[in-house]
């Protein structure tokens, strides 16, 4: 059974960092593709930055790039989230998605969420101006 356990989240103020931690168990980091989405309250569900071994490669939305960093750490079985500058608007409810096998781009994934076959239970986070 495939399972996702997000950790990090919290309540920062403006500018500061949080490093969110996506746990995975039921699978192997040696073909898979982990997206990070948010959702804040009123707003669609948005890809914030994916992670894809079908390409090796790695999209962020222009929101976030520069200002975070996605990586990997097999061993751990873990995905994580370098979130930097943190801005007021970056305040949602951030999930880690899954898909065991990886078939498509990580931009591909990050535009089309339903490409994930598994998803966590979300970790909030709050940015304070």
């Amino acid at each position: 059974e495939v399972q996702l356990v997000e950790s990090g989240g919290g309540l920062v103020q403006a500018g500061g960092s949080l490093r969110l931690s996506c746990a995975a168990s039921g699978f192997t980091f040696d073909n898979y593709a982990i997206g990070w989405f948010r959702q804040a309250p009123g707003k669609e569900r948005e890809g914030v930055s994916c992670i894809s071994s079908s390409d090796s490669s790695t999209y962020y939305a222009d929101s976030v790039k520069g200002r975070f960093t996605i990586s990997s750490d097999s061993a751990k079985n873990t995905v994580y989230l370098q979130m930097n500058s943190l801005k007021p608007e970056d305040t949602a409810v951030y999930y880690c998605a899954a898909d065991r096998k990886a078939y498509y781009s990580s931009t591909y994934y990050c535009q089309s969420a339903w490409a994930y076959d598994y998803w966590g239970q979300g970790t909030q986070v709050t940015v304070s101006s």
